[in-house]
């Protein structure tokens, strides 16, 4: 394991830290803050610590090109409002202008730089601007579990440069949580599984299908299930991935020589439209017709995956149950985060896997009722898949 940040001597030192503020804005401000408010330990951690600060994030997707609609003053607006502590904010990432305002950077004080992506080099993982980010700081704490599976310039590359670096408490909450669901669940472990597609969760799929007792598949990605299953479900116009047909046929078998209780759904609501206004029908899988689509799960089957729900341990949610940011299909999605919320007060562990299924519990005022929200989707499912994560081993490594 690499060294945890309280393992650093930081008094006096200017400590660079890798965040994830890859936050929604809306109109100029941050939209969600959910990212930023989960970096606040380490940050506050580390002033009490005597430390002075240099926060670098991305946002969004600007492909090397200075996006104004994608810089991070709005972050680091909202960071200052969030703290006890006087923010700066850099006109870039590198360059004379920002090693200066790093340099002069008093104890006690944060300095968020522009975002990183700003520059290609970042994504390149580009050794001379890896480089550069390196000396603006002499210790180097990486907290952005959300991008610790890419291995780019500020979290892979800069890492080479530093004799301390260490992961802040989020990242390394973010590793004790996940990685013990897998390997050290309390029982009855349950995955609950959603989203469009199956196609980004094969190796999930199949890991999950070696430690769960209970899988419950829900969303557009069980109607490819339901299609693969021998009882040869008529799903009407539902999402099917004909390409990944015989990967759910194989999983269907995996689960049942594991001895895994693998839930597919009864019911649905289903529609010919999908939009906020639409007219929509309960009714069992098998009686959906051609040009119908099934856009949430039923109420059926909301109680069938409830009675599994009540009896776990510990449960691992990854993707909506529907179209849920619709009114017509957000009735399961919203019925499982009320179920974790309820087994959590019971004592059960509940790890929500970041991406749909975090904007879900937010949308519904219930994620401060699980035991843990993910930070990361697309690092989530990487750790669960069993893939070694670059920024997480890149700490672990020698100067």
């Amino acid at each position: 394991m690499p060294k945890h940040v309280k393992d650093l001597n930081v008094a006096g030192k200017k400590v660079f830290i890798r965040t994830d503020y890859n936050v929604p804005l809306d109109e100029g401000k941050v939209a969600d803050d959910f990212r930023i408010v989960s970096s606040l330990p380490t940050i506050e951690y580390l002033l009490e610590q005597g430390a002075s600060l240099i926060l670098a994030s991305h946002l969004g997707r600007p492909k090397g090109q200075r996006v104004p609609e994608m810089s991070l003053k709005p972050v680091a607006d909202r960071l200052a409002e969030l703290v006890n502590a006087k923010v700066h904010f850099a006109p870039d990432c590198v360059g004379e202008a920002v090693a200066t305002m790093a340099e002069d950077l008093p104890a006690g004080e944060i300095l968020v730089l522009e975002n990183l992506r700003f520059h290609a080099a970042e994504t390149d993982n580009d050794a001379a601007f890896s480089r550069k980010l390196a000396a603006l700081a002499d210790v180097y704490v990486n907290d952005a579990f959300g991008t610790a599976h890419r291995a780019h310039a500020s979290n892979v590359g800069m890492t080479r440069f530093f004799d301390q670096k260490a992961a802040g408490f989020l990242l390394m909450k973010e590793i004790d949580f996940l990685v013990n669901a897998i390997e050290n669940p309390a029982r009855p472990f349950t995955v609950v599984m959603g989203g469009s597609k199956v196609s980004g969760k094969i190796d999930l799929l199949k890991r999950l299908a070696d430690v769960a007792d209970n899988i419950l598949i829900g969303g557009g990605m069980a109607f490819t299930f339901l299609s693969a299953n021998p009882l040869n479900n008529d799903v009407g116009a539902s999402l099917v991935e004909e390409d990944r047909l015989e990967f759910a046929a194989d999983v269907i078998k995996l689960c049942v020589d594991k001895g895994v209780n693998l839930v597919l759904p009864s019911d649905c609501t289903a529609s010919r439209e999908i939009k906020e206004d639409a007219e929509v029908v309960e009714l069992p899988i098998r009686g959906l017709e051609d040009d119908l689509m099934g856009l949430d799960i039923g109420r059926r089957t909301v109680k069938t995956f409830n009675s599994v729900l009540d009896d776990s341990k510990t449960v691992l949610w990854n993707g909506p149950m529907g179209v849920f940011e619709m009114t017509p299909f957000q009735n399961g999605t919203r019925a499982v985060a009320e179920k974790l919320v309820e087994i959590t007060k019971s004592g059960a562990v509940t790890i929500v896997g970041g991406g749909d299924s975090a904007a879900a519990l937010k949308k519904f005022g219930l994620d401060k009722g699980v035991t843990h929200t993910s930070t990361g989707g697309g690092a989530s499912l990487e750790l669960l898949s069993g893939y070694d994560l670059p920024a997480f081993e890149a700490l672990k490594g020698a100067k």
